[in-house]
């Protein structure tokens, strides 16, 4: 009877195996708080090392970027310089024709045979547009020379002309000069209106 009082009653047993168990528990979750610190610590540097390689691809992406737009304003101011020259420079072949142009307009053989209104153009494409004016450049005497050829007509129907020019540069103004400019009536009856001779 003796020996039977001094073991723990059932209840008792099972409370304590149950309290050791989570003591246990604890005890083996310690090493278990350590893998949580290992594994927050790799995770830490796997962002670490994709943050550094997403910085990277994003440098390589801006640098693209920055590449494309310098392209873009070279082209840009490229294109700009061209139509510059071409509009307002003196000495391109569409300011020359411009001009004489405007002294075929305004001379009065001209007004009399082609009569008021007096357009020009120049060599038909392939799409029937009159719009390229015909010239050639070349070097004589160690000055730059340059030959045009457009077409006029005006307000008498029928009546067509052959314009021909001739400009010459001018070493005191870095100008193209006038040399020539006389007009071919291509109908009946045929004859050459002198417009400028300074030859």
């Amino acid at each position: 009877c003796l020996r039977w009082r001094h073991q723990p009653p059932p209840l008792l047993w099972a409370a304590r195996q149950s309290i050791g168990t989570q003591a246990g528990g604890l005890r083996a979750e310690k090493p278990g708080d350590n893998s949580k610190d290992v594994s927050v610590q790799r995770a830490l540097n796997e962002e670490t090392l994709v943050s550094a390689a997403q910085k990277v691809k994003e440098a390589g992406r801006d640098f693209t970027y920055f590449i494309v737009v310098l392209v873009g304003i070279g082209v840009t101011g490229g294109l700009f310089y061209v139509i510059f020259k071409e509009l307002f420079s003196s000495s391109s072949p569409n300011k020359i024709y411009g001009d004489a142009l405007e002294k075929c307009r305004h001379h009065p053989e001209i007004i009399g045979v082609f009569g008021d209104s007096i357009k020009g153009y120049g060599e038909a494409t392939r799409r029937g547009r009159r719009q390229h004016v015909s010239h050639i450049e070349y070097v004589k005497d160690g000055l730059k020379h340059m030959r045009l050829k457009f077409y006029i007509e005006g307000t008498e129907s029928g009546k067509q002309g052959t314009v021909h020019v001739e400009v010459k540069e001018n070493l005191e103004t870095g100008r193209f000069a006038v040399r020539y400019i006389f007009v071919n009536v291509e109908t009946y009856p045929r004859r050459t209106i002198v417009v400028e001779d300074n030859r």
